[in-house]
């Protein structure tokens, strides 16, 4: 919610300010430097963008707008979700994490855990690292490899549309150069018809500048900046999972093996050492 927050006082201070220098706010309301402006920042949107990426985008804004990056709470739950994992394949053997890995939907142990399981990135990333653990068809010390190349290739397909949203918004003061500049031309068209004419013509003009300049820096590329952000935080999570997986994979306790997932998170997600501790001692091993 804070960006639409952010998107309110930008407004606001923009037309606020405007009107107490003695503006009125429907000078700047021509739908032709809007048609024109917009028109273009979509196709360029779409010409720089596949197929897949524009609907990445879509879903990335929407998050932006509704979402909210993982919280502390969250991490608790995946880490508490990780150590009861870890305690099964322990002690009943890792041919016992099958069921779970397999099929999370219908796992005792994941139904615990809705905030993982509604993830579904998240969820089979941690299941795409148990399988090989469980199969043991590869080395131990070849898991954390293989993990840590899918996670680039998560890193590298998440930032997508941050590129094609910092292009948009880096082209949206040119697109509003070319709305003024077709405003003056439609100006000296109708120069003969007098200075009031002209006047508001020009006018139409200069707003388009301003509203490709607007928009620019006013949304587009701080709306940029908040995918990027969420991506980051999805990156850590992603991360955290690696960690102790491949801990766990190399033969640390469970206990340990998620000590380490914890200390790999930022200060402002992560759980204290002796409040995770608290969290995952009473914790059962159902099957």
């Amino acid at each position: 919610m804070l960006i639409l927050v952010g998107a309110f006082i930008v407004l606001a201070s923009t037309l606020g300010g405007f009107m107490l220098a003695g503006g009125q706010p429907l000078v700047l309301l021509h739908v032709s430097e809007f048609v024109v402006i917009l028109g273009v920042a979509l196709g360029v949107l779409i010409i720089a963008s596949p197929g897949h990426v524009l609907k990445e985008i879509l879903h990335k804004t929407k998050s932006a707008i509704t979402g909210k990056a993982a919280t502390r709470e969250e991490y608790t739950e995946l880490l508490k979700l990780l150590y009861e994992i870890f305690m099964v394949g322990r002690r009943n053997g890792l041919i016992a994490l099958e069921e779970h890995v397999m099929e999370p939907q219908k796992s005792s142990i994941f139904q615990r855990y809705p905030s993982i399981l509604k993830h579904h990135e998240r969820l089979e990333f941690l299941c795409n690292g148990l399988k090989p653990v469980i199969d043991g068809k590869i080395k131990p010390d070849q898991l954390e490899e293989l993990m840590q190349a899918e996670l680039m290739a998560k890193a590298k397909e998440a930032e997508h549309p941050v590129h094609i949203l910092h292009l948009v918004g880096d082209s949206l003061p040119g697109i509003g150069i070319v709305a003024a500049v077709l405003g003056i031309i439609n100006t000296m068209a109708a120069i003969s018809e007098g200075p009031e004419k002209v006047g508001e013509k020009v006018a139409a003009a200069l707003t388009g500048t301003l509203l490709g300049i607007f928009v620019a820096y006013g949304f587009v590329n701080p709306l940029a900046n908040r995918v990027q952000f969420n991506n980051a935080s999805d990156e850590l999570c992603f991360k955290c999972i690696k960690q102790a997986v491949a801990g766990f994979a190399k033969g640390l306790a469970p206990l340990t093996a998620v000590e380490i997932a914890r200390r790999s998170l930022d200060s402002s997600v992560q759980p204290g050492g002796a409040e995770l501790e608290a969290a995952v001692k009473n914790l059962g091993t159902a099957k």
